[in-house]
């Protein structure tokens, strides 16, 4: 297939399109490098995990509505992964508006550009913040009602929205995924366990933003392997949660982070605004639909993770 991934040298992004090349898939990619974090760091990852394969990178703004189109057209997908947002709960409370233009707009350009140059499939990547404070756990996909606790959250909700809404208008199929706190190799440096090992291989304190908290930490390699298997899917439009359903508490990390760094010093601090308390995937919907199975427990991942942020780091 020819596919096109968006946000394709962000940390998830550039697994997905190593994976899709290994597979024999053509594949273009769509990255402005916004400097959320720092772009060096993207490219050496892209570099790093597309090396040896061919693959077009488009350095664009996906707010720019003609060169999107421009590229769509040019490139003619048979398949759109739209990955490229602007992520993460506390920025989304200082600058909303952000959130706004490259969560929803872009979209909406990604949307409209895919219909237009006739892509058949549309998979795009949602977050299990759509969710919200829920009492009753696992998470269940019915169980998003917009009822959420954070502008990035609700940029994404919204955009789940206009994806159903140009589906309908443009006649492709559209898989949404909701991540439940992706980790590993090359993982989002604001991001908990990749914040943690860093500043614990330096030995730094680490803050943690209360303790009675929970994710359901899943590996990278798993989250990749239900995008991919998603890709030829029967079945009606729909949002599907890619989770591993094994829930860790800040408490449990932190003893398993002890094990490696056994002088760890943590500073503890109240719970942060925006923040859910606990989250947990049902993946029930993905085993049946495409057979998504997680295999990598924590403890593997985790280890994993550190062994390639000591390399990293030297």
């Amino acid at each position: 297939m020819n596919v096109l991934v968006t946000g394709g040298a962000g940390f998830i992004g550039s697994h997905l399109v190593k994976k899709l090349l290994s597979l024999g898939h053509r594949v273009a990619v769509i990255d402005n490098f916004h400097p959320y974090y720092s772009p060096e760091r993207k490219r050496r990852q892209f570099q790093v995990l597309t090396s040896g394969y061919d693959v077009h990178l488009y350095d664009v703004d996906l707010l720019d509505e003609k060169r999107t189109e421009s590229i769509f057209k040019q490139y003619q997908p048979d398949c759109v992964y739209h990955l490229a947002a602007l992520p993460g709960v506390p920025k989304s409370l200082l600058q909303p508006l952000d959130y706004v233009d490259y969560d929803i707009k872009a979209t909406i350009n990604v949307l409209t550009a895919s219909g237009r140059s006739g892509a058949k499939h549309v998979l795009f990547a949602s977050s299990s913040s759509v969710y919200g404070n829920q009492e009753r756990v696992p998470l269940k996909e019915e169980m998003a009602t917009g009822n959420v606790i954070s502008p990035y959250a609700a940029a994404k909700y919204g955009a789940e929205s206009f994806c159903h809404a140009y589906a309908h208008l443009f006649g492709y199929r559209l898989t949404i995924f909701r991540y439940f706190t992706v980790y590993g190799p090359w993982g989002r440096p604001d991001m908990a366990i990749s914040r943690f090992i860093h500043l614990l291989s330096r030995g730094e304190e680490i803050v943690v933003y209360g303790t009675r908290t929970a994710r359901d930490y899943t590996f990278i390699d798993d989250i990749v392997d239900g995008m991919v298997l998603a890709l030829r899917r029967s079945g009606p439009n729909d949002a599907f949660n890619l989770g591993s359903g094994r829930p860790v508490t800040m408490e449990q990390l932190l003893k398993k982070l002890r094990i490696y760094f056994p002088k760890m010093r943590v500073n503890y601090a109240s719970e942060r605004m925006g923040d859910v308390k606990e989250t947990w995937a049902d993946i029930t919907k993905a085993q049946q639909a495409f057979d998504y199975r997680p295999t990598v427990p924590f403890e593997k991942g985790l280890e994993k993770t550190i062994e390639w942020a000591r390399e990293y780091e030297a």
